[in-house]
């Protein structure tokens, strides 16, 4: 005869104090993402899974949350069109589904994404990576649902530049080069700044799935910064890189909004609802420390600040 298993988790606790989140995290999978009439996207993903757990319950089922997402994992692979935000969705909902002493359940996923391009210049193939990241919260009330994305490019700061185009200006005068030849000259040729790696990150949350395209996302958080960068580089698209970053010098705080007005024009069928996350962070190539912005918004909140509301 056997022995039926004690039930320990359900037992009540010494300490009876609520906890938000209880569940696994480092949770790796692969996950196959179809899309119509191309290639599917095959992911290697890493999984973090959550239960609020109320005050009387001593612990969490750790087996079942592995069994919902496996589960969920090996239906998103057998769907003919899935985005990753919805593997997160259908994961946490089932997570509610399966414990009755649940009132949240969350899932998040990180994953390392590719993308196909051409360099600048040349007009070379290489690739390009980015982090994405998917989650969920499923409760009663529905399931919000939030896809965002993390791109690294180059900036260059705007305020070193101007004290070289001063120098510039200085030295060429002392050349007795007229005044009008000098300013066209500087507007013809961006002036020397430190430049920094600068990571950009953007989230789009929404009840329900956020219509937002992954390759969209990426493009305006790339676009956000001084220029994009490549993984293969000739000189041609060495020049064109430095050029480029230079011509368009911006601050920290210049990428943040530069993201917003990106996000704003990019995306007009978004609900005025929507949740928006915006953060840059650049490596300062003449400091030891990075410097920081972000901004996080409704939509409709950053349609109102840019339409000068």
């Amino acid at each position: 005869m056997s022995q039926q298993l004690p039930d320990v988790q359900a037992t009540s606790p010494d300490v009876t104090v609520g906890l938000n989140r209880v569940g696994v995290t480092g949770v790796e999978k692969l996950v196959k993402v179809a899309r119509p009439d191309r290639r599917p996207i095959v992911l290697m993903a890493e999984f973090e899974v959550y239960v609020d757990l109320p005050a009387w319950r001593k612990g969490a089922d750790m087996s079942r949350n592995m069994q919902v997402i496996d589960e969920t994992l090996e239906a998103a692979v057998s769907e003919p069109a899935y985005r990753v935000e919805d593997v997160c969705g259908n994961a946490a909902e089932r997570l509610l589904e399966k414990h009755e002493y649940t009132t949240s359940a969350e899932v998040r996923m990180e994953a390392e994404y590719v993308t196909h391009e051409q360099t600048p210049a040349s007009g070379l193939q290489t690739q390009s990576t980015a982090n994405i990241m998917a989650s969920a919260t499923a409760t009663e009330d529905g399931t919000r649902e939030e896809i965002g994305v993390e791109v690294t490019g180059m900036t260059v700061c705007p305020c070193s530049q101007g004290m070289t185009e001063q120098r510039a200006r200085e030295t060429l005068r002392g050349l007795e080069v007229e005044d009008p030849v000098i300013e066209r000259f500087l507007e013809e040729v961006p002036q020397a700044g430190h430049s920094q790696r600068g990571h950009a990150t953007l989230t789009v949350e929404s009840v329900g799935a956020p219509e937002v395209d992954l390759t969209d996302l990426i493009d305006v958080a790339r676009d956000a910064m001084s220029a994009r960068i490549y993984n293969l580089a000739k000189r041609p698209d060495e020049d064109h890189m430095t050029f480029e970053a230079h011509a368009d010098a911006k601050f920290v705080e210049d990428c943040v909004r530069a993201m917003a007005e990106g996000v704003v024009e990019e995306f007009p069928d978004l609900p005025d609802e929507a949740v928006v996350t915006m953060r840059q962070s650049n490596d300062e190539s003449i400091h030891q420390h990075s410097a920081h912005a972000e901004r996080v918004a409704k939509l409709g909140r950053l349609r109102a600040e840019l339409s000068g509301e």
